[in-house]
């Protein structure tokens, strides 16, 4: 079985989001089970030297985007026995900038689209399943069976299209998107969004299977709640969604292992953690309290991962004696929210706000902090609650999505689950489920003890999740 996996980004050459976390694992994790695997991107100008230096340059050649004659130059880098293959244009994609909007963004990607399936003519890989990924690659889907099944090398590949965030779709203007790639009266009509052609609706429309990044998400997409408007489209599948839950990199995730904390640690030696939540305190200017519980928010600052609820709950939260901590940037209003209490006398020394996107920072918030706040208003599948499992963190959830697939609610009666969750769309439901964390941190550390290394015990790994994309990937080609 040959797989390429198209997307717009990849961990470890760029990342914006937990798609490049993706793209960046599974890959190695297919390849293990017997898969021949390949990855396509573009080539930022943001990507590292130390891997640009290293990348070969395979071949080059031109394309047409309706009167425009475009370069593509394709460089390959094999690392860990996986070939990945950047696509270069330096008109589309030398900005200091991963994505934009408007038109330029529709053309970059309409670009990338007709790139990747003419590489493919040329590069001597010849893929028997096409993994595309979110809207970015949607058009791909269907330039393949409106324009390239002609090509021997495009004859009988399929295609898998997955979404991660049903929300992002790509809207463009379908005058200038027939301009660019000739798709047609007829083609354009399928893609049709009130007035808009929709490269999200490409995908879900010309792949010959559809997944998502978690099964719960699966479901909540064909309702009018969390569907954005696709619900219908979606529900109209006859193969259906199939929801597969992402994983994590468990060797880059291991407290034991990793080098940017302070002290290492494992679930047969916990002392470490608890030295990593003293100098996370003593370096954020937190009172440095091993009896205080400390929570933790690392994210996008946005209403989506219900940041508006942890503003609401914030105060509340620091009468029950928590500490909190913040990691991360997005919507002002939230940054100057987060860093006000910060630097107020209210908030000195119990809050905690750092206002970036730094990986080594957020490794030893996930090792120092005691419980980990989640509380989105969805929630395709979530990486950061498995990190904060992997470093025996305690999420406190919303039942969404991956969340709810991932984070097993805490049973008093039994003993069971690895964390706490609530329901409704509520700052105090998120109130109450932060509380009840509490109060087992305070009067009951053993079973507080227990639950960490369930916590780190949570099989959030690889296999099992490559299993069922390659079951697709069989079902689909017949290979």
């Amino acid at each position: 079985m040959k797989v390429l996996i198209v997307a717009s980004e990849c961990v470890p050459f760029i990342k914006t989001g937990g798609l490049a976390d993706v793209v960046g694992a599974l890959p190695a994790a297919e390849k293990k089970l017997g898969a021949e695997v390949a990855v396509m991107i573009p080539k930022y100008s943001r990507i590292a030297e130390e891997y640009r230096f290293h990348m070969t340059h395979v071949i080059d050649f031109y394309i047409d985007l309706g009167w425009r004659r475009q370069f593509v130059g394709v460089d390959m880098l094999e690392k860990d026995g996986i070939r990945y293959y950047f696509l270069d244009n330096e008109y589309y994609f030398k900005q200091n900038y991963v994505y934009t909007d408007g038109d330029f963004e529709t053309e970059r990607f309409c670009w990338f689209a007709k790139a990747v399936l003419e590489s493919i003519l040329r590069i001597g890989f010849e893929p028997d399943v096409l993994h595309l990924n979110d809207w970015q690659t949607g058009l791909i889907a269907m330039l393949l069976n409106e324009q390239y099944r002609h090509h021997n090398a495009l004859r009988d590949v399929r295609t898998v299209f997955t979404i991660h965030n049903l929300r992002y779709q790509g809207l463009m203007s379908p005058l200038f998107a027939n301009d660019l790639l000739s798709l047609g009266q007829y083609a354009l009509s399928k893609i049709e969004y009130y007035c808009f052609a929709n490269a999200m609706k490409a995908g879900i429309i010309y792949a010959d299977a559809v997944s998502t990044v978690s099964p719960s998400y699966a479901n909540e997409i064909r309702t009018a709640k969390y569907g954005e408007t696709l619900d219908g489209l979606l529900s109209s599948r006859g193969d259906g969604i199939t929801g597969i839950l992402n994983g994590i990199d468990r060797k880059s995730y291991n407290p034991w292992t990793d080098k940017a904390l302070s002290c290492r640690y494992s679930k047969n030696s916990l002392a470490g953690k608890a030295k990593c939540k003293a100098a996370m305190q003593s370096d954020l200017g937190l009172r440095v309290d091993p009896d205080a519980p400390v929570a933790s928010v690392i994210s996008r600052l946005t209403n989506q991962k219900g940041l508006d609820l942890v503003d609401q709950v914030l105060p509340g939260l620091l009468d029950l004696g928590m500490q909190v901590v913040i990691l991360g940037m997005g919507d002002a209003w939230l940054e100057n929210r987060f860093g006000s209490l910060a630097n107020s006398d209210y908030g000195r020394g119990r809050v905690a706000f750092r206002c970036e996107m730094n990986d080594a920072l957020a490794r030893r918030i996930y090792a120092g902090s005691d419980m980990f706040l989640m509380p989105s208003a969805f929630e395709p599948c979530g990486l950061s609650q498995m990190i904060a499992l992997r470093y025996g963190t305690i999420p406190v959830v919303r039942e969404t999505g991956g969340l709810a697939d991932s984070v097993i609610p805490y049973n008093k009666f039994t003993d069971e689950g690895n964390g706490f969750s609530f329901r409704n769309y509520s700052a105090n439901e998120l109130y109450n489920a932060c509380r009840d964390a509490v109060e087992l941190f305070r009067n009951d550390r053993a079973c507080w003890q227990r639950m960490v290394v369930r916590a780190m015990e949570t099989n959030l790994g690889w296999n099992e999740s490559a299993k069922q994309y390659l079951a697709m990937y069989s079902r689909i080609s017949g290979k």
